[in-house]
């Protein structure tokens, strides 16, 4: 049974920073890509970065590039979003997302979700 477990969000002062990790189960973790997605109330969900298998590649959306960093630990089956200088703009429903096939930022693309976690920025 396959699982992504996000967590570490909350609620965090604009400027800040936070980290959101997300723990893979019952996949092999080092054969996904592996993306971030965010959904914030009235909106669709959106991409924010994917990283590659092994993760030498890594893409994000224009408005997180230079603020946040994806990265993994394929020894430790985790995924990981920093989240540098948020603003309030920030604020919705992280989600990870494993994808077997494609490197993409479309959330068709991915296989499995993760049940999210809140992130609110306060100005």
């Amino acid at each position: 049974q396959v699982q992504l477990v996000e967590s570490g969000g909350g609620l965090v002062q604009a400027g800040g920073s936070l980290r959101l990790s997300c723990a893979a189960s019952g996949v092999t973790f080092s054969s996904y890509h592996m993306g971030w997605f965010r959904q914030a109330p009235g909106k669709e969900r959106e991409f924010v970065a994917v990283i590659s298998r092994g993760g030498g590649s890594t893409s994000y959306a224009d408005s997180v590039k230079g603020r946040f960093t994806i990265s993994r630990d394929n020894a430790k089956n985790t995924l990981y979003l920093q989240m540098n200088s948020p603003i309030p703009e920030d604020t919705a429903v992280y989600y990870c997302a494993a994808a077997k096939r494609t490197y993409s930022v479309e959330p068709a693309a991915y296989d499995y979700w993760g049940q999210g976690t809140q992130v609110t920025v306060s100005s």
